[in-house]
């Protein structure tokens, strides 16, 4: 009879402990710079299509 809690307990230890799990994801900061730098050239290009004024003299590219 003991044996059908203490059964109980452990099934739901393991439970909660295998919730408890986290996941790192690693996102490198370089791509994501480089993917910015892309975007801002994409819009600095449309920007200069479309007649506006075009990029300012020491804007980064």
């Amino acid at each position: 009879m003991h044996s059908a809690p203490r059964l109980a307990l452990c099934a739901m230890l393991l439970a909660i402990t295998s919730a408890c799990v986290t996941i790192n994801i690693y996102f490198p900061a370089a791509a994501a710079e480089k993917a910015a730098d892309r975007i801002i050239d994409e819009v600095w290009q449309l920007r200069d299509n479309a007649g506006q004024p075009a990029r300012p003299e020491g804007a980064a590219q």
